[in-house]
């Protein structure tokens, strides 16, 4: 089959790991700048050109859709979807998993328990909310971000206010999270790959840091999960839409909570902690969504 992964960088760890295991697996594979692609809607159909050349003959896409040009991004995604070209992880998706405030959203609405969360926009209630959540410290958070950028501790009320006010004036939004003390520094980082949790570990922040995120220096333990934990993870996923998603879980003294789904996780820590090939699975789950679409419509995270 041909492949292609949609990805700004081609040199970093995951987008060349997934260009190694389609090659393994037997597969064509291209890496392109979702940047480079021409976008056409002309004559009641869509088409693709990169470098000049009509995109043809593609199978399925892996997209790996960071921060930066995120709409564009989803606008390139669509677009194959709309050339009847599978996608792992459908554009709709990866939209609601790239807003931190709607994924939360969906997730509450549907029963899946969330660190409690607030978000406003006059500065004359950031007080009370503050309040609300227990008190600082408390986590401030931007609806777009990845790997622990945007994501602030705030100590106290006056830290929240300054660091509210600020990025408020930039015109973005922000949420306040009520900041779980007993889970300090360490999360659960669960792999979903079509409707199974693939691997799994426990990231522990560097020392003077309170994400624990990888690329912030985080540590990544192998864990083998509770099936509370699996089915939650699962349904998360599922509920976002997603065929490929890293959901992290915060394990508080009222039991998990669901803190992110993300669309594009990165997996090299996993990688290094399980001794998977994540990105062979990867692959073999995009080759299952084209031989499927083959005999007809493909469901989102199935």
């Amino acid at each position: 089959m041909k492949l292609l992964v949609l990805s700004r960088k081609p040199t970093i760890y995951s987008t060349r790991r997934l260009r190694e295991a389609a090659r393994l697996e037997g597969h064509a594979c291209l890496c392109v700048d979702p940047l480079r692609c021409v976008l056409y809607l002309e004559n009641g159909r869509a088409r693709v050109k990169i470098a000049g050349e009509e995109v043809a003959g593609v199978d399925a896409i892996i997209p790996r859709i960071g921060t930066y040009a995120v709409e564009y991004g989803l606008a390139v995604a669509r677009h194959f979807e709309m050339m009847g070209v599978p996608v792992l992880n459908p554009s709709a998706a990866i939209s609601i998993a790239k807003n931190k405030w709607e994924c939360l959203q969906l997730l509450t609405e549907n029963g899946i328990p969330v660190p409690p969360t607030v978000m406003m926009r006059f500065p004359s209630h950031l007080m009370d909310t503050v309040g609300d959540l227990g008190g600082p410290p408390v986590i401030l958070k931007l609806l777009r971000g990845t790997q622990g950028a945007g994501v602030i501790l705030a100590e106290s009320n006056e830290a929240a206010e300054s660091m509210m006010d600020t990025v408020w004036s930039l015109g973005e939004d922000i949420m306040v999270q009520k900041f779980i003390a007993e889970a300090r520094g360490k999360d659960v980082r669960a792999l979903v790959i079509g409707g199974e949790v693939v691997a799994a570990m426990r990231r522990v922040a560097k020392e003077g840091d309170f994400r624990s995120n990888i690329h912030r220096g985080g540590v990544g333990l192998r864990i083998e999960l509770s099936q509370e934990m699996k089915d939650l993870a699962v349904r998360a996923a599922s509920l976002v839409g997603l065929h490929v998603a890293g959901v992290d879980i915060l394990e508080s003294n009222r039991g998990p909570l669901v803190l992110e789904v993300n669309a594009s996780p990165g997996f090299q820590g996993l990688e290094e902690a399980t001794d998977r090939d994540i990105a062979v699975e990867m692959v073999q789950q995009a080759v299952k969504l084209a031989e499927r679409r083959r005999l007809g419509p493909v469901s989102p995270a199935i």
